[in-house]
């Protein structure tokens, strides 16, 4: 069809289908997953067998029989119908699942019909893509479990291809989740295997974006930054030509952090607000949080306070929603420093100590370092030498448990030495903090004083 539909004809085509067929319908408008699986299907369609197919209904190349009640029922219809039931009945399987052993799971996927279903598959993997952060190992296995559903399911599922989509996903998962535990080379297998997997697989350019997306991580964490931009480029362009903008916004927000571990932060601000416009904070609510964060945190460290804390109001609910622990230590963070630029130090203290308190139980080393050189930049400031002192001594105690690398501790001792011959200024604190935040990206970074 060269010509749009009015809107008057989309309403009597869908007047006139079936109760079944309008729920169909819908369901395929509202369902990327599937959408993209009736894309595939209808790329294997010959002319010819289209052609023969609109003779015997309306509608025919979309694959679906419009008669209910007579003759056979149409594959993908059934097919459809099958996918919605696994999807209702798979949270069910999913607790059930995940309270079992990491043994035990494998051995009822592998002997129960009930948990090799694609739906459960695709909820496993929509979950450990939310686990990725916060429980890498749990994501790892769900990712596992993944896999082994997805074999299973090659030996019955009439669409091989679409099968490796799926253990596409599965491996790109699983490298994500190794890349989280810094496991960069059992990640980089991962992601060779999903690379295969997208091989052998429909061709479906929003799998390809997908892995992009998530292979960029790992070379940005590996400092790979010139190609982990290139792979984002590409994975923005492909979700923007599907029509997907979430995925596009997340992407973009990616590329920002890239930018930041590459120490060019300006070089990312325009990148960061253009993503943080395409995110659908209801489709993933983390997402919107982590690109306001850095938004704040952009213009904390800008000198832009008065901007900054009218984002801190307008997005306040948004840090609420996620009440575990690290998360509200962020919020403080950020908060304290915005006080700081606006003239309240008091508040500013208060805020980096429950921070502070927080990493350190957590045992986030590079962030406990960070909060604290925040506490000793406001001491500093404040002439507090003795507050500045005892900071640095439990910082040092404290950063050396944690398995602090070298260099880091190289600079902390530094700042002590400096503090005990009485000879640290405000520049001194403000050189150590600057290392450390490279150095929490740049491992193999020296500290030269």
């Amino acid at each position: 069809m060269k010509i749009h539909p009015k809107d008057l004809a989309l309403e009597e085509f869908f007047l006139a289908l079936g109760e079944h067929q309008q729920a169909f319908l819908s369901h395929l408008l509202q369902c990327n997953g599937c959408r993209r699986r009736l894309h595939a299907v209808l790329g294997r369609i010959s002319a010819e067998d289209a052609g023969e197919a609109e003779e015997e209904s309306g509608w025919a190349p979309v694959g679906v029989d419009l008669e209910v009640g007579e003759g056979p029922a149409d594959p993908l219809a059934v097919q459809a119908q099958n996918l919605l039931e696994e999807r209702e009945v798979a949270p069910g399987l999913f607790v059930e699942l995940m309270g079992l052993s990491a043994d035990r799971q494998l051995l009822l996927i592998r002997n129960s019909p009930r948990f090799r279903t694609w739906g459960l598959c695709e909820l496993l993997l929509e979950r450990c893509g939310d686990a990725a952060v916060e429980n890498p190992r749990d994501a790892a296995q769900m990712s596992l479990l993944a896999l082994e559903i997805a074999a299973q399911l090659s030996k019955t599922h009439p669409d091989p291809r679409l099968v490796e989509d799926l253990r596409a996903r599965a491996w790109t998962c699983l490298g994500n989740a190794r890349r989280v535990m810094s496991d960069f080379l059992g990640a980089e297998e991962a992601f060779r295997k999903a690379e295969e997997s997208l091989l052998r697989g429909s061709k479906d350019p929003l799998e390809r974006a997908f892995f992009l997306d998530r292979l960029a991580s790992l070379r940005r964490d590996q400092r790979e930054f010139t190609e982990a931009l290139s792979l984002l480029r590409r994975s923005v362009a492909i979700f923007r030509r599907m029509g997907d903008s979430h995925s596009a916004g997340r992407s973009l927000v990616k590329m920002d952090t890239v930018y930041r571990y590459a120490g060019r932060p300006e070089k990312g601000a325009a990148l960061l607000s253009q993503g943080i416009e395409l995110i659908d904070a209801d489709r993933e609510p983390r997402l919107a949080l982590c690109g306001h964060h850095n938004l704040l945190d952009y213009l904390a460290d800008t000198g832009r306070f008065r901007e900054a804390q009218k984002l801190y109001g307008e997005i306040r609910p948004l840090y609420h929603s996620f009440p575990d622990a690290v998360t509200q230590a962020r919020r403080q963070w950020i908060k304290a420093k915005i006080s700081v630029g606006l003239g309240r130090p008091k508040q500013a203290e208060r805020l980096l100590l429950k921070a502070r308190t927080t990493f350190i139980a957590e045992e986030m080393a590079y962030d406990s370092a960070l909060v604290s050189l925040e506490l000793a930049l406001l001491y500093a400031r404040g002439g507090r030498d003795a507050d500045l002192k005892q900071l640095a001594e439990e910082m040092l105690a404290i950063f050396a448990s944690l398995h602090v690398h070298r260099e880091a501790l190289a600079a902390l001792r530094f700042l002590q030495r400096a503090l005990d011959a009485e000879q640290v200024s405000l520049e001194v604190v403000t050189q150590v903090a600057r290392f450390l935040r490279r150095a929490e990206h740049d491992p193999g970074l020296r500290f030269e004083p």
